[in-house]
C-alpha cells in the first residue's frame, strides 16, 4: 500500500474512532443495518432484528457478537456475491478465493480460516447457511445473491445451535419471503469492463392463501486481465444467472408452509497469477546446454534464466497477460429445494421443520499462472492447467421446538445431514517453449497414443487423472438451549445450551497418478458442545455479557494425499465478554467484544513425496493432513460503533484486532523436524468506516443519498507453510443515488444511482507465495481494479 493510501487510512479510521460523530452501525460491517431506515427516522437508530438464536430478537438484546449486512449495505457497496465482502466491510469476516479461483471461496472469522477445504472430505471452520440450510462445499459459494433480507455474521463458535463446522462462526443468509401483496422491483445497470446486471423481483397477490414470489437476475463482467490468445477467456471475468420461486401457504391460523426452489449458474475465471520478482535469493544465473542447466563456474546452485517473454510485474497489476494460454470458464451449477413448515402447537410454542435438498456441480478450469509459476527450459512444457470436476448432493432435515414462558425462552432441536461428493482432477500443461524462450506454442487439447502425466491434454478424453475420490458423510445431532430471566432479578439472563453430535464419514481414493488404487478411510466421532452465557441489563438500553462456548470442525481425509487416511476434528474453546449499548436517546450504538479462543487438534497440512519405489504413488508430491498436538492461541478485540449525530446523517466504524499464535509442529515426513504453521487470511488489524448522508428533495419521499466507505486490513499470511505476507490493503467504495423519484400517483418510483468499487484504484497483493523463490521467483494475485457503473431501479 502506498504512503498516500496509508495516510488516507490513518486519517479516516483515526477520525472515525476519535469522535462519536463518526460512526454508524452494527459494524461498519454490521453496518448498515441502520442504513436508510436510520436516516429516515428522526428518533434515532432503529431496531435490528436477527434470528441468531433461532427466534426473532433485538440485536442489542442478543448476547452474541453479530454483524448484520442489510440490503442498504448491499446496494451502497455494490455487493453482488460473497466475494465482494473480501474488501473488509465486515472487519472480522475474511473472504478470499481458494487458490486464485473465484469458483470456490475461503471464508474465515476470528482467525479460523481453513487452508484447503476444496475437497470431497474436508470442511470449512465457518458455516455458510441460506435460510437455515447449511451449504456443505466451498464450491458454489460465489453464486449471485438473490433477494436478501440480511446477512448475519455470527462471530465466535456456534456449536450449540448451528453445530459442526462453525468453530469460527457462521454466515447466515436470510432471503425475503413472499408478502401476498402485489409488488414488483426491477433493476438494470452497466459499468466498465463490459459489466451489466439485471434483476426482477415479483410478489404476486395471495390466492387461496398461497403467496408466490419470483426472483431472477443476471450479472456479467468482462475480464480485467486480457488473454492474448485468440478465442480464450481472460482472467477475473464472470457471468452469473439465477432464478428462484417461493410459495408460502397459510391454510389456517398458526400454520405456515414455505417452499422454495432455486437454480443458479456462475461462469467465471480465476484471478491472474503474476510473477512479482525474479531470483529474489540472488542466485547465480545458469545457462542451458541442450536441455541441461549449467551453473557458472564455482557455483554449487544456480537459477534458470528467465524467458525474455515473461514480464516481472513488480507492484503493478497486469492488464494484459504476457503469455497467451488456453483458458475456459469454470462453471458452478447450484440448485436447491427447501420446505420450511411452522405450526403453533400452543400459544407460546412453535414446532418447525426445515427439509432441504441441495447440490453443486463444478467444472474447474484454472490456467491462472501461465509462465509465472514454471521455470523456462528449452522445449519444455509450461502453464499448469488445473482441471477438476466435482459433484455434490446433500440432504438435511431439522426439527425445532421454540417456545417461551414468563421467565424462560427455549429452543430444542433434532438435526440430520447427509452428503455425497465425488471429484476427479488433472493438471496438463497447455504451452511449450521453443529452444531459446523467445517463442512458444500452444499444445493440442487432445493427444494421441498413451496418455501419461507428460503426455496429456485438457480435452476430457485426454485427461491423465491425477486423483479421483468419492466420500459420503452423515451427521446426527440433538440440541437444546434455554434462557432464564428470574422474576426477582429481571435484568439477569442466564442462557445454557448443549449439542450432541455424531459424525460419520467414509471415502475411497480410487485413482492416484493415473493408477487404480483402493485407499479408504472411515471416521466416526461423537462429541458434546456446551454453551453458557450470563447477560445483565445494566441500564434500559445497555447490556453486558460473559460467554463460554465450544465449536468444532469435523474430521475427514485429504484426497490430495497418498493414502486417504483419516484425521480427527479440531476444536475451539472460547471465552468472551461483551457489551451492547444504545446511548444518547438511541443516537449512538456501541458494541464491544473481547475473546480468548484456544484451538486443539489443528488440522495441519504437510507436503510429502513418496520415495518407496514399490508404492503406487512413488515419486508423487502429495499433501498429507494430520491433527497437530498442542494448543493454538487466538485472542481478539472487536468494536462496532454507529452514530446518528443529526437528522439524515449516519456514520459508522468497526475494528477487529486478531492475534494468533500456532506452536511449531513436528513434521512427520521430515524426521519430526519443527514445522511452523501460519494462520492464513487473518490480519492483525482490520477496520472499516463509512458515512451516509440523505438530503430530502420535496415532500414526496424523494431524496439524494450519498454513501462512502473505507476498509483497511494489515498484511497477512496466505499460505499455511510460508512466512511470506501479503500487502496491507485500503479500499474505498462509494455510491450516489437520486432515490424514490415518483412516476405517478399509484406509488411507482424510480431510483437512479452511480457507484464505484475501489474508488481510488488501490493495488495490493492479497495472496502471495515464495514456494518457487529458489527456482524462479515469487508469484502473487492482486485485488480487482476500480470498477464503476450506473443503475436504474423501478418499484411498481
Amino acid at each position: 500500500m502506498s504512503n498516500i493510501n496509508r495516510i488516507r487510512a490513518a486519517l479516516l479510521l483515526g477520525a472515525a474512532f476519535a469522535s462519536p460523530a463518526l460512526a454508524h452501525g452494527q459494524t461498519v460491517a454490521a453496518a448498515v443495518a441502520a442504513g436508510t431506515d436510520a436516516a429516515a427516522d428522526d428518533k434515532g437508530l432503529t431496531e435490528i432484528v436477527v434470528t441468531a438464536t433461532k427466534r426473532e430478537t433485538n440485536l442489542q438484546r442478543t448476547p452474541i457478537a453479530i454483524s448484520v449486512v442489510d440490503p442498504t449495505m448491499l446496494k451502497d457497496r455494490h455487493i453482488q456475491s460473497l466475494i465482494d465482502l473480501a474488501d473488509g466491510g465486515v472487519p472480522s469476516l475474511r473472504v478470499a478465493t481458494f487458490e486464485a479461483r473465484q469458483s470456490a471461496l475461503t471464508v474465515g472469522i476470528r482467525g479460523i480460516v481453513p487452508f484447503d477445504a476444496n475437497q470431497t472430505a474436508r470442511d470449512q471452520g465457518v458455516g455458510v447457511y441460506i435460510d437455515g440450510v447449511y451449504l456443505g462445499r466451498q464450491q458454489g459459494l460465489n453464486a449471485a445473491l438473490f433477494d436478501v433480507e440480511r446477512i448475519e455474521v455470527l462471530r465466535g463458535p456456534q456449536g450449540t445451535l448451528f453445530g459442526r463446522n462453525t468453530e469460527g462462526g457462521a454466515v447466515s443468509i436470510v432471503t425475503k419471503a413472499p408478502t401476498g401483496v402485489f409488488d414488483g422491483r426491477a433493476q438494470a445497470g452497466f459499468g466498465n469492463y463490459g459489466s451489466y446486471n439485471g434483476e426482477l423481483h415479483l410478489d404476486l397477490p395471495a390466492v387461496a392463501n398461497v403467496a408466490v414470489k419470483l426472483d431472477g437476475l443476471i450479472q456479467h463482467q468482462d475480464p480485467t486481465v486480457k488473454n492474448p490468445l485468440d478465442g480464450q477467456a481472460g482472467w477475473n471475468q464472470f457471468n452469473r444467472v439465477g432464478g428462484r420461486a417461493t410459495a408460502q401457504w397459510k391454510p389456517v391460523d398458526g400454520f405456515t408452509a414455505t417452499f422454495s426452489y432455486d437454480k443458479a449458474r456462475d461462469e467465471n475465471t480465476p484471478n491472474y497469477s503474476q510473477l512479482v520478482n525474479y531470483n529474489p535469493l540472488n542466485l547465480p544465473v545458469g545457462s542451458y546446454t541442450g536441455s541441461t542447466l549449467t551453473c557458472p563456474a564455482g557455483a554449487a546452485k544456480c537459477i534458470a534464466p528467465l524467458s525474455p517473454l515473461v514480464k516481472v510485474s513488480g507492484g503493478d497489476r497486469m492488464k494484459v497477460a504476457d503469455i497467451g494460454v488456453p483458458q475456459q470458464v469454470s462453471v458452478d451449477d447450484t440448485h436447491g429445494f427447501t420446505a420450511n413448515l411452522k405450526y403453533d402447537v400452543a400459544p407460546n410454542i412453535e414446532l418447525r421443520s426445515i427439509t432441504a435438498w441441495r447440490g453443486v456441480d463444478t467444472a474447474q478450469w484454472d490456467n491462472s499462472g501461465g509462465a509465472h509459476r514454471t521455470i523456462f527450459a528449452p522445449n519444455g512444457k509450461f502453464s499448469r492447467y488445473s482441471l477438476s470436476n466435482l459433484h455434490q448432493r446433500q440432504f438435511s432435515q431439522e426439527f425445532q421446538l421454540v417456545g417461551h414462558s414468563d421467565q424462560i425462552d427455549y429452543v430444542a432441536g433434532l438435526y440430520y445431514f447427509n452428503e455425497h461428493a465425488t471429484e476427479f482432477a488433472a493438471t496438463p500443461s497447455s504451452n511449450q517453449w521453443n529452444a531459446d524462450g523467445t517463442g512458444y506454442t500452444v499444445l493440442s487439447p487432445t493427444v494421441s497414443g498413451a496418455i501419461t502425466s507428460g503426455n496429456q491434454g485438457w480435452d476430457r478424453d485426454s485427461w491423465f487423472v491425477q486423483r479421483a475420490s468419492r466420500a459420503k458423510a452423515s451427521s446426527y445431532a440433538a440440541y437444546a438451549q434455554a434462557t432464564y430471566s428470574p422474576e426477582a432479578l429481571s435484568m439477569v439472563h442466564l442462557t445454557v445450551g448443549g449439542r450432541v453430535t455424531k459424525d460419520k464419514r467414509s471415502g475411497l481414493l480410487y485413482t492416484v497418478q493415473g493408477k487404480s488404487s483402493a485407499f479408504t478411510f472411515d471416521y466416526d466421532k461423537t462429541r458434546f458442545d456446551p454453551m453458557v452465557t450470563l447477560a445483565v441489563d445494566v441500564a434500559p438500553t445497555a447490556q453486558v455479557y460473559a460467554k463460554y462456548a465450544t465449536g468444532f470442525r469435523a474430521g475427514g481425509a485429504n484426497d490430495r494425499s497418498q493414502t486417504f487416511s483419516a484425521f480427527g476434528p479440531e476444536e475451539v474453546k472460547s471465552y468472551e465478554i461483551g457489551a451492547k449499548m444504545d446511548l444518547v436517546d438511541h443516537h449512538v450504538r456501541l458494541n464491544l467484544a473481547g475473546y480468548i479462543m484456544d484451538r486443539t487438534g489443528t488440522q495441519t497440512d504437510f507436503d510429502n513425496v513418496d520415495t518407496n519405489p514399490a508404492s503406487p504413488t512413488f515419486n508423487l508430491h502429495t499433501e498429507e493432513t494430520r491433527n497437530a498436538p498442542g494448543t493454538s492461541k487466538i485472542r481478539g478485540v472487536e468494536a462496532d460503533l454507529t452514530v446518528r449525530p443529526v437528522d439524515h446523517v449516519t456514520l459508522g466504524a468497526a475494528y477487529a484486532y486478531t492475534y494468533t499464535k500456532v506452536p511449531p509442529t513436528a513434521n512427520p515426513f521430515l524426521n519430526n523436524a519443527p514445522f511452523q504453521v501460519y494462520t492464513v487470511f487473518t490480519p492483525r488489524n482490520a477496520a472499516s468506516a463509512y458515512a451516509d448522508y440523505e438530503v430530502p428533495v420535496g415532500g414526496d419521499g424523494m431524496a439524494v443519498r450519498m454513501h462512502i466507505d473505507a476498509n483497511y486490513a494489515s498484511s497477512q499470511y496466505s499460505f499455511q507453510a510460508e512466512p511470506v505476507k501479503t500487502d496491507a490493503s485500503f479500499v474505498v467504495n462509494g455510491r450516489i443515488a437520486l432515490a424514490d423519484v415518483p412516476l405517478n400517483d399509484r406509488g411507482q418510483k424510480v431510483t437512479f444511482s452511480v457507484w464505484a468499487r475501489n474508488l481510488l484504484d488501490a493495488t495490493y497483493i492479497y495472496r502471495r507465495s515464495a514456494a518457487n523463490a529458489a527456482v524462479l521467483g515469487e508469484y502473487a494475485n492482486y485485488n480487482p481494479p476500480r470498477t464503476f457503473g450506473g443503475d436504474v431501479s423501478l418499484k411498481f
